[in-house]
């Protein structure tokens, strides 16, 4: 099943604003709300999907790749690649995306929260994101490559696993919520009782509290480090797209989610090759006895090299078509070609003798340009890519 346009999901057009892409989620979200659907898979595949939608559109950077390469940017919906909720857990979307409703939004409407989830007790806090440039040459973008970097970021501190605390004595249940991460308030109003939950203020959501900090951490349950990433890009980017790994960025503070490592693709030129999309372009230069009589010639591809034959009387700026040489599309089974235009090549040092050979060759009637020359002068290049498709 073909996935839905995140625009289309959220019901907003692709000028809307960012307030107007929160308000749209808030509004499916609440539609869709496990709590008011109870049971419904179908509705909770809906407000997954909601969610998805939010997470893209409402990054700047995010949207942008989006409104760019549709589902194939930074690989929007699969979870693994793009950072989305496609790969993600009810409670990440609660964590990640809670405080779009208000902290008391769900313990008005649904009394009291959701225990475990967004609403109640929660981890600490998210760790940045972490943005890295990659290169990668012509043979690694088309065949795809596990990339080892070494990265310099925010690490889960070892001493204490993360937790912050010296030892696990020193952490203890908040006084101030029993350990829920929410204070609840029971207000009398004209129309009856109503109920409010809200982030407990002592441990900030946490339900716990740390009495003696993490000697090497000072309590913040990360340190500053070096971490050896393994990347697997998959074949088909292009320069400037930008790939997202989920939890791959800095740890978050005392246990909580790490941010996402967004990667930049940085495509080097190739020595030879020119790429044009899919197809890449090689530029062949022959002498004019070989455009003349015909030869064999070797030319580089992206994996290697291509023999082709250069027929007697080829004329310059004649395309040659290497079928499925160039780039595969990204997440596509499509290939482009690799595209030889040949150039005759004159040349500019001539001894005497190959002065005269040639003035004796000058007024010969093969040698004048005919009808030919004027229908190729009158060809464009285009036409001429044309004609090697089809021939």
């Amino acid at each position: 099943m073909a996935k839905r346009d995140y625009y289309e999901v959220l019901g907003v057009s692709k000028s809307a604003s960012a307030d107007e892409i929160k308000k749209a989620y808030r509004k499916v979200a609440m539609q869709y709300h496990p709590d008011r659907n109870p049971g419904d898979k179908e509705s909770e595949e809906k407000f997954k999907e909601a969610a998805e939608a939010y997470d893209y559109l409402s990054n700047p950077d995010k949207k942008a790749q989006y409104d760019r390469f549709g589902h194939a940017a930074s690989g929007a919906g699969r979870g693994g690649y793009g950072g989305g909720p496609g790969g993600m857990n009810m409670e990440d979307i609660f964590s990640n995306f809670g405080d779009v409703f208000g902290d008391d939004m769900f313990g008005s409407f649904f009394g009291g929260g959701r225990q475990g989830g967004g609403g109640g007790r929660r981890q600490g806090t998210r760790g940045a994101n972490l943005r890295i440039k990659l290169k990668m040459d012509f043979g690694e973008i088309a065949n795809g490559a596990n990339k080892k970097i070494k990265v310099k970021k925010h690490v889960s501190c070892t001493t204490c696993s993360g937790s912050g605390a010296k030892d696990k004595g020193s952490i203890q249940t908040c006084s101030g919520c029993g350990g829920s991460g929410q204070v609840r308030r029971v207000t009398n109003t004209f129309l009856g009782q109503m109920q409010t939950v809200t982030t407990c203020p002592t441990c900030n959501g946490e339900g716990s509290t740390i009495t003696q900090k993490c000697g090497s951490c000072k309590g913040e349950g990360r340190v500053y480090g070096e971490e050896t990433l393994s990347l697997d890009i998959p074949a088909g980017v292009q320069d400037g797209m930008q790939l997202s790994m989920s939890g791959r960025g800095n740890a978050g503070e005392r246990g909580g989610p790490a941010g996402d490592l967004l990667i930049l693709v940085e495509e080097e030129k190739h020595p030879e090759l020119i790429r044009r999309d899919l197809d890449v372009i090689y530029l062949l230069h022959v002498s004019f006895p070989d455009a003349v009589l015909g030869t064999n010639v070797e030319v580089p591809t992206i994996d290697g090299k291509a023999k082709i034959k250069i027929p007697a009387g080829t004329q310059s700026g004649k395309i040659f078509r290497l079928k499925g040489k160039g780039f595969p599309a990204f997440q596509s089974y499509e290939k482009g070609d690799e595209l030889v235009e040949v150039n005759v090549w004159s040349p500019t040092n001539l001894t005497h003798e190959e002065k005269d050979m040639l003035e004796k060759l000058k007024n010969s009637p093969n040698f004048k340009p005919g009808a030919e020359a004027k229908e190729d002068r009158e060809r464009s290049f285009f036409d001429k890519i044309k004609d090697a498709f089809t021939s």
